[in-house]
């Protein structure tokens, strides 16, 4: 007898509309389904769920199963690479998580980023979790397989283990805080930039970056701040925005944050990591280069880094598990350093595109890839680094010499 029930174990056969599934169990039973043919098939009607493209029994064509499953693989891979759309597309926002706060005494998280790998170019970053897990709700983001996405977790005493770690003063340090939460959203909730300023004027060999998507300068604005602290935005145009990343404020919000930031005399940057592929990126993107290029100096500018999406497996996962819009996944894929990732092709034309876009900043605002192939700094940027040491070196000496340039008096 076949057992459907027992063989759905362990699938997202629960996450399809109820009219799939109905349809779904009937063709299972007539086609006798091995439990591998189930998971693949519940994949596939998830991802076309999430991304608003067909449907399962749309898709479903031909006599014999072997012709119904190479059909509907065919027609799956066929909507996965093609470049997506976001026209009329709109997010399930009754899904978005909602979240609670929590106070923890625990041991500061100190200690190098946690994603290097030897496949790819890393600039050896210091991270600081103040905090754990995010406010906002990316449909990329690696958090959630960290941390309970929907737990704010803030530790305490910040100020006193700050100012205890080990930090050497002969030592140059780029530490950054926004790997386990966003570094602004909180302003000083739990006192967290109170600390890290403290932090920063007692030890000006720390060049500290606050990386964000929101717009909460207000505490930035009223405090004066060393200028070892730089302040960086990640940005995407704003059709992305609305639809991958949930609750971050929006592109002008985003700009006009930072322009005030600039404009008090302090250091920005900006991060193009994810950049998207999609229909009309080039001319999305270039608006974006465009209006930075209008609006900031690029003496008060430290970096622009790119970077594109990267999954692991755990992140995947998740976002099937939870079924909101969403068409993240809806992309080609292929192996990166043990990731998964755009064909190298893609990500060059797209790296290339943002490089040339922001011309008048070469030579005058540090660019560079976030965890990327060493064979694309080459190709996009005209030259490469032998090892990690020698780009986190040429990094830091760019942003120093930044930092002592708003500290001298014109």
């Amino acid at each position: 007898m076949y057992d459907f029930d027992r063989r759905i174990n362990n699938t997202l056969f629960s996450h399809l509309p109820a009219s799939w599934q109905e349809f779904f169990r009937q063709e299972a039973y007539r086609l006798r389904l091995s439990h591998q043919e189930l998971r693949e098939i519940a994949q596939i009607g998830v991802d076309l769920m999430m991304w608003g493209e067909s449907s399962l029994p749309q898709l479903w064509r031909g006599e014999s199963k072997k012709q119904i499953l190479a059909n509907l693989r065919q027609a799956y891979q066929k909507i996965k690479i093609k470049p997506k759309s976001y026209d009329g597309f709109t997010i399930d926002k009754e899904k978005t998580h909602k979240i609670r706060f929590q106070s923890q005494d625990k041991k500061l998280g100190f200690g190098m980023c946690p994603v290097a790998s030897p496949k790819t170019r890393c600039c050896n970053l210091w991270t600081l979790d103040m905090v754990e897990s995010c406010g906002f709700d990316c449909s990329y983001c690696s958090i959630q397989s960290f941390y309970n996405e929907d737990t704010i977790t803030f530790n305490t005493n910040l100020k006193e283990k700050l100012l205890s770690l080990p930090i050497d003063e002969n030592q140059i340090y780029h530490i950054g805080t926004g790997q386990s939460s966003d570094s602004l959203m909180w302003g000083n909730r739990g006192g967290v930039l109170e600390a890290l300023i403290e932090f920063a004027k007692a030890h000006p060999n720390v060049i500290l970056e606050l990386k964000t998507k929101s717009d909460n300068v207000g505490y930035l604005l009223q405090s004066d701040y060393p200028p070892n602290i730089i302040t960086t935005w990640s940005l995407n145009p704003q059709i992305i925005i609305q639809s991958e990343e949930r609750l971050t404020a929006s592109l002008q919000e985003r700009l006009e944050a930072a322009q005030k930031i600039h404009d008090k005399g302090r250091l920005v940057g900006f991060h193009f990591h994810p950049m998207i592929w999609f229909s009309e990126w080039q001319e999305a993107y270039k608006e974006v280069f465009d209006e930075l290029l209008r609006r900031f100096d690029p003496s008060r500018v430290a970096m622009v880094s790119l970077g594109t999406l990267t999954f692991i497996k755990p992140v995947m996962k998740k976002l099937r598990q939870r079924g909101m819009k969403s068409k993240i996944l809806q992309m080609p894929l292929v192996d990166a350093a043990g990731k998964l990732s755009y064909p190298l092709p893609i990500k060059e034309e797209m790296f290339r595109f943002a490089y040339d876009s922001l011309a008048p900043w070469h030579k005058k605002v540090f660019f560079y890839m976030c965890m990327e192939d060493h064979s694309l700094w080459k190709r996009v940027f005209g030259y490469e680094y032998p090892t990690n040491e020698s780009f986190e070196l040429d990094m830091k000496y760019s942003y120093l010499a930044k930092i002592q340039s708003l500290c001298t008096p014109s």
